[in-house]
């Protein structure tokens, strides 16, 4: 059984650039979006449980994200995770709702999201070259164990490298795509 799977490389690659995409969403841009409140859990019956577990969450209008706890009971513990999970939000308790404007993004906090956009973006294709550098070592283990010649180790050698850079483009226009929009440009 040869050790290269290119189906695992390109399946590893992709995984990489969809986890950029899911980190990014997370990023504040000035519009309301659902995927801002994703990183917020609730500490609800004992247990801590993703916001989308207890409450219904929408986008009424452009700046405005609206919560809708299921369990009255439970109104108290949504507010007090989501002042605390460090979004810059704060929620106007209107009874089993809650509303949460989204404030304009000052020109400091725009640079530290951009930069942040950055940081996610790096460690994406920190992951990427991890997958790449073991695509090359599974290569080079077949070549020995005699699966196929040095010729074709440095030609699949060569589809990963095309692989590699093709998946770094992607995130590279993900996270220029973002970083404009998180600046406004």
């Amino acid at each position: 059984m040869p050790a290269y799977d290119k189906a695992d490389i390109e399946r590893r690659m992709n995984g990489a650039v969809e986890s950029l995409k899911g980190d990014l969403a997370g990023l504040r841009t000035g519009r309301a979006s659902t995927s801002l409140l994703d990183p917020v859990t609730v500490e609800v019956y004992g247990a801590k449980m993703p916001l989308n577990q207890v409450a219904t969450v929408s986008v009424p209008e452009p700046r405005m994200i609206s919560v809708q706890v299921w369990d009255k009971s439970n109104v108290g513990p949504v507010e007090k995770a989501i002042r605390s999970a460090g979004l810059g939000l704060n929620p106007i308790n209107d009874g089993q709702n809650l509303r949460l404007p989204i404030p304009d993004l000052t020109e400091e906090r725009r640079k530290e999201l951009a930069k942040l956009a950055g940081q996610y973006s790096e460690k994406a294709k920190v992951a990427v070259r991890n997958v790449r550098r073991d695509g090359m070592d599974a290569l080079k283990t077949d070549e020995k164990k005699g699966v196929f010649s040095e010729d074709e180790r440095k030609r699949l050698e060569g589809e990963v490298q095309k692989l590699t850079d093709a998946t770094t483009a992607d995130i590279d226009s993900v996270s220029a795509a973002k970083e404009k929009e998180i600046l406004g440009k």
